[in-house]
């Protein structure tokens, strides 16, 4: 038998068929890689792509400690306006005897409220975090001197990218801070 050599006789071979199949195979990964370098390029020209967390502290508030409590919550407003996320992980406060925490309101049935320390909290690119009575807050031991309502008080707020902010916070009355 005579090998076949004719290099028409294997052209003739494709149909419409296969060389349509065959180009939408090769469209599809086309069209993806095409959907991404757009979606890519857009994020580039906004400046965000790479960009660090720029975090910005402020609005910050600390109730005013009831008598006999050992401890009171303090609440900010944290932004931020970078292009990459960021975790608060660390908060010390100056003036006060032993460890501020990260704390989350929880709801259990019957509403019964508690709050749970947590280890840290994120704040996406972009993004803010408003801390309140219920939902995250700052668990703050009360110091043997007594605040008064218009007190500053200092506190340094450590963040996994940002690093360390140091903000202050007002004393301010129980009923003056929102439960949202």
């Amino acid at each position: 038998m005579k090998p076949i050599t004719d290099p028409l006789f294997s052209l003739k071979r494709l149909d419409r068929r296969g060389l349509r199949d065959g180009a939408l195979a090769a469209l599809v990964p086309v069209a993806a890689c095409s959907v991404a370098l757009a979606g890519l390029t857009a994020w580039v020209g906004t400046g965000r792509a790479g960009s660090p967390a720029v975090v910005r502290v402020t609005e910050g508030k600390v109730l005013l400690p009831s008598d006999g409590v050992p401890e009171t919550a303090a609440f900010f407003h944290i932004a931020n306006e970078g292009g990459s996320a960021d975790t608060l992980v660390r908060i010390t406060a100056r003036g006060v005897p032993g460890e501020t925490t990260l704390s989350r309101h929880r709801m259990r049935q019957g509403n019964a409220a508690y709050r749970s320390t947590i280890d840290s909290v994120s704040v996406a690119a972009g993004d803010s975090l408003a801390m309140s009575p219920s939902g995250v807050d700052l668990t703050v031991p009360v110091p043997s001197d007594q605040w008064r309502s218009g007190d500053l008080v200092s506190f340094t707020l450590e963040f996994r990218r940002s690093g360390r902010v140091k903000v202050l916070a007002v004393v301010v009355p129980p009923g003056s801070v929102s439960l949202t």
